[in-house]
Protein backbone atom coordinates (compact mmCIF):
# COMPACT_ATOMS: atom_id res chain seq x y z
CA UNK A 1 0.00 0.00 0.00
CA UNK A 2 3.00 2.33 0.39
CA UNK A 3 3.21 2.42 -3.41
CA UNK A 4 -0.37 3.66 -3.77
CA UNK A 5 -0.33 6.76 -5.96
CA UNK A 6 2.94 5.87 -7.70
CA UNK A 7 2.61 6.93 -11.38
CA UNK A 8 1.95 4.24 -13.97
CA UNK A 9 4.72 4.20 -16.58
CA UNK A 10 5.32 1.35 -19.01
CA UNK A 11 8.68 0.29 -20.40
CA UNK A 12 10.86 1.31 -17.44
CA UNK A 13 12.96 -1.86 -17.82
CA UNK A 14 13.84 -1.28 -21.46
CA UNK A 15 17.45 -0.36 -22.11
CA UNK A 16 20.59 -1.59 -23.77
CA UNK A 17 22.34 -3.49 -22.33
CA UNK A 18 19.86 -5.37 -20.16
CA UNK A 19 20.51 -4.63 -16.49
CA UNK A 20 18.77 -5.02 -13.14
CA UNK A 21 16.65 -1.89 -13.11
CA UNK A 22 14.93 -0.67 -9.95
CA UNK A 23 12.45 2.16 -10.29
CA UNK A 24 10.32 2.84 -7.22
CA UNK A 25 9.00 6.13 -8.64
CA UNK A 26 7.27 4.73 -11.78
CA UNK A 27 5.72 1.28 -12.25
CA UNK A 28 3.64 -0.85 -14.57
CA UNK A 29 1.58 -3.82 -13.40
CA UNK A 30 4.46 -6.30 -13.70
CA UNK A 31 7.19 -4.20 -12.08
CA UNK A 32 4.80 -3.33 -9.22
CA UNK A 33 4.12 -7.01 -8.45
CA UNK A 34 7.79 -7.98 -8.91
CA UNK A 35 8.97 -5.21 -6.59
CA UNK A 36 6.50 -6.10 -3.85
CA UNK A 37 7.23 -9.82 -4.25
CA UNK A 38 10.98 -9.24 -3.92
CA UNK A 39 10.34 -7.27 -0.73
CA UNK A 40 8.16 -10.07 0.64
CA UNK A 41 10.83 -12.70 -0.07
CA UNK A 42 13.44 -10.54 1.64
CA UNK A 43 11.24 -10.11 4.72
CA UNK A 44 10.45 -13.85 4.83
CA UNK A 45 14.23 -14.47 4.91
CA UNK A 46 14.46 -12.08 7.89
CA UNK A 47 16.76 -9.84 5.90
CA UNK A 48 16.48 -6.10 5.41
CA UNK A 49 19.37 -4.86 3.26
CA UNK A 50 19.12 -3.25 -0.16
CA UNK A 51 21.52 -5.91 -1.51
CA UNK A 52 19.21 -8.70 -0.34
CA UNK A 53 16.27 -7.01 -2.05
CA UNK A 54 18.27 -6.68 -5.29
CA UNK A 55 19.24 -10.35 -5.12
CA UNK A 56 15.60 -11.40 -4.76
CA UNK A 57 14.43 -9.08 -7.52
CA UNK A 58 16.94 -10.63 -9.93
CA UNK A 59 15.85 -14.09 -8.76
CA UNK A 60 12.23 -13.28 -9.62
CA UNK A 61 12.72 -11.37 -12.85
CA UNK A 62 15.21 -13.53 -14.75
CA UNK A 63 15.39 -17.13 -15.88
CA UNK A 64 17.18 -19.23 -13.25
CA UNK A 65 17.67 -15.99 -11.30
CA UNK A 66 20.46 -14.61 -13.49
CA UNK A 67 20.62 -11.77 -16.02
CA UNK A 68 21.86 -12.89 -19.40
CA UNK A 69 20.47 -10.38 -21.85
CA UNK A 70 16.94 -9.34 -22.81
CA UNK A 71 15.79 -12.89 -23.57
CA UNK A 72 16.66 -14.06 -20.04
CA UNK A 73 13.95 -11.81 -18.60
CA UNK A 74 10.75 -13.75 -17.81
CA UNK A 75 8.49 -11.75 -20.11
CA UNK A 76 5.49 -14.10 -20.02
CA UNK A 77 3.65 -14.66 -16.74
CA UNK A 78 3.44 -18.42 -17.43
CA UNK A 79 7.22 -18.52 -17.82
CA UNK A 80 7.59 -16.40 -14.67
CA UNK A 81 5.39 -18.80 -12.71
CA UNK A 82 7.04 -22.01 -13.99
CA UNK A 83 10.61 -20.80 -13.48
CA UNK A 84 10.02 -19.31 -10.03
CA UNK A 85 7.87 -22.20 -8.81
CA UNK A 86 10.66 -24.61 -9.73
CA UNK A 87 13.08 -22.58 -7.60
CA UNK A 88 10.68 -22.22 -4.64
CA UNK A 89 10.04 -18.48 -4.96
CA UNK A 90 6.37 -18.78 -5.87
CA UNK A 91 3.52 -21.24 -5.62
CA UNK A 92 0.75 -21.41 -8.19
CA UNK A 93 -2.25 -22.52 -6.14
CA UNK A 94 -4.76 -22.39 -9.00
CA UNK A 95 -4.83 -26.11 -9.78
CA UNK A 96 -5.83 -26.90 -6.19
CA UNK A 97 -8.77 -24.51 -6.08
CA UNK A 98 -12.42 -25.57 -6.36
CA UNK A 99 -13.63 -25.32 -9.96
CA UNK A 100 -10.18 -25.05 -11.52
CA UNK A 101 -10.20 -25.54 -15.29
CA UNK A 102 -7.38 -25.78 -17.82
CA UNK A 103 -6.55 -23.69 -20.84
CA UNK A 104 -4.21 -24.79 -23.64
CA UNK A 105 -2.49 -22.06 -25.65
CA UNK A 106 0.65 -21.57 -27.67
CA UNK A 107 2.37 -18.58 -26.11
CA UNK A 108 4.28 -16.73 -28.80
CA UNK A 109 2.88 -13.19 -28.83
CA UNK A 110 6.27 -11.49 -28.71
CA UNK A 111 7.78 -13.25 -31.71
CA UNK A 112 4.52 -12.72 -33.64
CA UNK A 113 4.77 -8.97 -32.92
CA UNK A 114 8.49 -8.43 -33.26
CA UNK A 115 8.08 -4.82 -34.41
CA UNK A 116 6.45 -3.89 -31.09
CA UNK A 117 9.63 -4.70 -29.13
CA UNK A 118 12.64 -2.48 -29.99
CA UNK A 119 15.11 -4.90 -28.37
CA UNK A 120 14.08 -7.57 -30.86
CA UNK A 121 15.45 -5.64 -33.81
CA UNK A 122 18.60 -7.53 -32.92
CA UNK A 123 18.44 -10.97 -34.57
CA UNK A 124 20.22 -12.72 -31.71
CA UNK A 125 17.76 -11.32 -29.19
CA UNK A 126 14.84 -12.26 -31.42
CA UNK A 127 16.08 -15.84 -31.68
CA UNK A 128 16.52 -15.91 -27.89
CA UNK A 129 12.88 -14.95 -27.39
CA UNK A 130 11.76 -17.55 -29.93
CA UNK A 131 13.79 -20.20 -28.12
CA UNK A 132 12.16 -19.27 -24.80
CA UNK A 133 8.74 -19.68 -26.42
CA UNK A 134 9.47 -23.23 -27.63
CA UNK A 135 8.57 -24.73 -24.26
CA UNK A 136 5.18 -23.00 -24.34
CA UNK A 137 3.73 -24.51 -27.49
CA UNK A 138 0.33 -25.93 -26.52
CA UNK A 139 1.04 -24.89 -22.94
CA UNK A 140 -1.53 -26.23 -20.46
CA UNK A 141 -2.16 -24.09 -17.41
CA UNK A 142 -4.87 -23.88 -14.75
CA UNK A 143 -7.26 -20.98 -14.30
CA UNK A 144 -10.48 -20.08 -12.55
CA UNK A 145 -13.15 -19.00 -14.98
CA UNK A 146 -14.22 -15.38 -14.94
CA UNK A 147 -17.84 -16.33 -14.18
CA UNK A 148 -16.76 -18.20 -11.02
CA UNK A 149 -15.08 -15.05 -9.67
CA UNK A 150 -17.95 -12.66 -10.35
CA UNK A 151 -19.43 -12.95 -6.87
CA UNK A 152 -19.18 -10.04 -4.48
CA UNK A 153 -17.91 -11.94 -1.44
CA UNK A 154 -14.47 -13.52 -1.64
CA UNK A 155 -14.37 -17.32 -2.03
CA UNK A 156 -13.10 -18.92 1.18
CA UNK A 157 -9.71 -19.72 -0.37
CA UNK A 158 -8.74 -16.18 -1.41
CA UNK A 159 -6.20 -14.62 0.95
CA UNK A 160 -5.26 -10.98 1.16
CA UNK A 161 -1.93 -10.64 -0.62
CA UNK A 162 -2.60 -13.30 -3.26
CA UNK A 163 -1.16 -12.38 -6.64
CA UNK A 164 -3.85 -12.53 -9.32
CA UNK A 165 -2.99 -12.86 -13.02
CA UNK A 166 -5.79 -12.36 -15.54
CA UNK A 167 -5.90 -14.84 -18.42
CA UNK A 168 -6.94 -13.60 -21.85
CA UNK A 169 -8.54 -14.41 -25.19
CA UNK A 170 -5.72 -12.66 -27.07
CA UNK A 171 -3.97 -15.07 -29.42
CA UNK A 172 -0.44 -15.99 -28.38
CA UNK A 173 -0.75 -14.39 -24.94
CA UNK A 174 -1.45 -16.02 -21.58
CA UNK A 175 -1.98 -13.05 -19.23
CA UNK A 176 -2.74 -9.39 -19.87
CA UNK A 177 -2.70 -7.91 -16.35
CA UNK A 178 -1.49 -8.75 -12.87
CA UNK A 179 -2.09 -7.34 -9.41
CA UNK A 180 -2.56 -8.16 -5.73
CA UNK A 181 -5.79 -9.07 -3.94
CA UNK A 182 -6.85 -6.88 -1.02
CA UNK A 183 -9.98 -7.46 1.08
CA UNK A 184 -12.32 -4.67 2.15
CA UNK A 185 -15.00 -5.97 4.54
CA UNK A 186 -14.48 -9.44 3.06
CA UNK A 187 -14.89 -8.21 -0.51
CA UNK A 188 -11.88 -8.68 -2.83
CA UNK A 189 -10.47 -5.60 -4.56
CA UNK A 190 -7.49 -5.27 -6.87
CA UNK A 191 -4.34 -3.42 -5.80
CA UNK A 192 -2.50 -2.77 -9.07
CA UNK A 193 -0.65 -0.37 -11.32
CA UNK A 194 -3.52 0.77 -13.50
CA UNK A 195 -2.84 2.18 -16.97
CA UNK A 196 -6.41 3.50 -17.06
CA UNK A 197 -6.12 5.39 -13.77
CA UNK A 198 -2.46 6.26 -14.37
CA UNK A 199 -1.13 5.11 -11.01
CA UNK A 200 -0.89 2.34 -8.44
CA UNK A 201 -4.33 2.17 -6.87
CA UNK A 202 -6.56 0.05 -4.70
CA UNK A 203 -9.31 -0.21 -7.28
CA UNK A 204 -12.53 1.30 -5.91
CA UNK A 205 -14.66 -1.29 -7.71
CA UNK A 206 -14.83 -4.84 -6.29
CA UNK A 207 -12.98 -7.53 -8.20
CA UNK A 208 -16.29 -8.99 -9.39
CA UNK A 209 -17.23 -5.67 -11.02
CA UNK A 210 -13.74 -5.25 -12.47
CA UNK A 211 -14.12 -8.63 -14.19
CA UNK A 212 -17.64 -7.87 -15.36
CA UNK A 213 -16.36 -4.87 -17.31
CA UNK A 214 -13.46 -6.74 -18.93
CA UNK A 215 -14.74 -8.98 -21.71
CA UNK A 216 -11.26 -9.95 -22.94
CA UNK A 217 -10.49 -11.65 -19.60
CA UNK A 218 -11.24 -15.40 -19.53
CA UNK A 219 -10.39 -15.91 -15.86
CA UNK A 220 -7.50 -15.72 -13.42
CA UNK A 221 -4.57 -17.57 -11.90
CA UNK A 222 -3.64 -17.23 -8.22
CA UNK A 223 -0.05 -17.21 -6.99
CA UNK A 224 1.45 -17.02 -3.50
CA UNK A 225 4.96 -15.86 -2.63
CA UNK A 226 7.53 -18.12 -1.07
CA UNK A 227 5.17 -21.01 -0.34
CA UNK A 228 6.00 -24.64 -1.02
CA UNK A 229 3.50 -27.33 -1.96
Amino acid sequence: MRFEGTPYVAGTLEGDPEMLTVNLDEMDCTTFVETVSAMVLTIKERRNSWQDFLYNLEQLRYRQGRINGYASRLHYISDWIVDNTHRGNLRDITDRLPGAKYQIKTIDYMSRHRDSYPAMKDDTTFEGIKNSEVGYRSHRYPYIRRSALMTKKAPFWIKEGDIIAFTTKIEGLDVTHIGIVMLKDGVPHLLHASSKLGKVVLDPTPLSEYLRKSNSITGARFIRIGEQR
